[in-house]
């Protein structure tokens, strides 16, 4: 499979699982569109022609042609000199591995990452908060992570890449899309009565029983195992925490409970005072879920099968034969 092929797959996957729906993902790249005609000589020069068929500023080629051709990677949910050091360790002694895909964002793709964080408020519209209300509440949060980032080194990874010659790819949102899509859809179909049922349901799931095994499994941080769960929404995707400031207009739209990957504990503060109860599901678990279901889908769609190695917290779990 050509890099860029399996790019563009883990870029449709992400937009067929993306809560926003088909419609809003094509307002957003004609948007984007129109935006780009109406630029300069001068501005286009500079210009990340990707944005025009990808919605997700945390997914992108960081090195190498596009045209290489793949069939060993090496995936991580972090990625840093160090597993670079590894995979070119691992090359010269006849690993093969022509790809290296980083989960969380690095290089161009993690200067911009906060902008993902707009379908936040389309999910939470989706489970009843007016979308100018969601608008409202997520802006703030969004300049103070994109002045987060600012100052971070973002092209140290990347850099390692270009000088070890290693093709070196990020894909965030769409795997991330991929884990909200699957949970969403089984706790809208189990309608579990209680907190503790919604962890019940969790575990259920292979990644998560690898997750539990290693004493970090899903867990009720706001609430009990007998309380009732009500609404159950999934939370864990738009690149980061939302605002802390959600909870309120949740709980008033007639959210029970949220499944979340993380939260801060001002977040969490503000979830316990507004009765809303919060099963944390784990973090690299759940972003284990998200790859997994993503490659299979990449595998599937490009009808041609890649051989993982992983590495930095990733398990490899198929779904598909």
């Amino acid at each position: 499979m050509k890099l860029e092929r399996l790019y563009k797959l883990a870029v449709e996957t992400g937009i067929s699982t993306d809560p926003r729906g088909a419609k809003e993902i094509k307002r957003v790249l004609k948007k984007e569109e129109d935006a780009h005609k109406k630029l300069k000589k001068a501005e286009k020069e500079g210009y990340d022609k990707d944005r025009l068929f990808n919605p997700f500023a945390d997914t992108r080629i960081l090195n190498g042609d596009p045209k290489t051709n793949i069939k060993k990677v090496m995936l991580g949910i972090d990625i840093d000199t160090s597993e670079l050091l590894l995979a070119d360790r691992l090359n010269a002694d006849g690993g093969k591995i022509d790809l290296v895909i980083a989960h969380h964002p690095s290089g161009r793709a993690y200067a911009n990452f906060h902008e993902v964080m707009a379908l936040q408020a389309d999910v939470m519209h989706s489970f009843g908060v007016p979308i100018n209300v969601a608008e409202g509440i997520l802006a703030p949060r969004m300049k103070q992570v994109a002045k987060r980032v600012m100052p971070v080194n973002h092209s140290k990874a990347a850099d390692a890449a270009k000088l070890l010659g290693i093709p070196f790819i990020c894909l965030h949102t769409p795997a991330d899309n991929c884990v909200t899509d699957h949970l969403q859809r089984i706790f809208n179909r189990k309608k579990c009565a209680t907190v503790g049922d919604v962890v019940d349901e969790l575990e259920k799931i292979k990644e998560y029983k690898i997750a539990k095994d290693a004493n970090n499994g899903p867990t009720i941080v706001v609430g009990s195992k007998e309380r009732r769960a009500g609404t159950v929404m999934v939370e864990m995707t738009g690149g980061t925490e939302g605002s802390k400031h959600a909870f309120e207009k949740l709980s008033a739209a007639g959210v029970g409970t949220i499944v979340a990957m993380h939260f801060t504990e001002e977040h969490l503060k503000q979830a316990e005072k507004h009765h809303i109860n919060i099963v944390i599901a784990g973090h690299i678990s759940s972003d284990n879920v998200g790859l997994n279901i993503l490659l299979d889908s990449i595998m599937k769609k490009g009808k041609e099968e890649l051989t993982i190695v992983g590495c930095s917290g990733f398990r490899r779990v198929k779904r598909t034969k």
